[in-house]
């Protein structure tokens, strides 16, 4: 599938809210999150005041100039942070359900990998429901299983 990458930026809030929404794995028969979900901290930390923290990092995805996805990392302090360090960012990625199995995930992945490491970052960490799909391309990718958080896995991958 032919799409376009280009970073994340403060202007893209709207569409990496949506993402950060999309991103919560619901498994099958279960009902969706509220959309309030959004404004609780552990979640609206991802979003509040994007790009205008040293480290923001992120890409979208677009197909004939409309977004299909994003991926976001963002570094916290010890108050903020859900798992990881304070020198490990936790990235989230979403892919519109239409537009998944093409290779988009794995694309933005590389990247905001890539970008990581020119800022210096030594590994990322995700968090990932064990029964998502999506934990298949975060093995492909190199990350592994270092630990729980809730009934999350954490994973992490080493950049250098």
């Amino acid at each position: 599938m032919n799409f376009e990458m280009r970073r994340l930026s403060s202007d893209d809030l709207s569409f990496l809210r949506e993402m950060i929404y999309e991103s919560a794995f619901v498994p099958e028969g279960q009902n969706p999150f509220p959309r309030t979900i959004l404004e609780d901290p552990s979640v609206s930390k991802f979003w509040v005041g994007w790009g205008g923290q040293l480290g923001d990092i992120g890409f979208i995805a677009e197909k004939e100039q409309q977004p299909v996805g994003a991926i976001w990392l963002r570094l916290f302090d010890e108050d903020a942070m859900s798992y990881g360090d304070q020198k490990t960012p936790e990235l989230g990625i979403a892919i519109l359900s239409e537009f998944r199995g093409h290779g988009i995930g794995n694309a933005l992945m590389h990247e905001l990998e890539m970008q990581a490491r020119t800022y210096g970052y030594q590994k990322l960490s995700l968090s990932v429901d064990p029964r998502n799909p999506a934990r298949q391309l975060y093995e492909k990718r190199a990350y592994v299983h270092v630990g729980w958080d809730d009934t999350y896995w954490v994973m992490e991958k080493d950049l250098c």
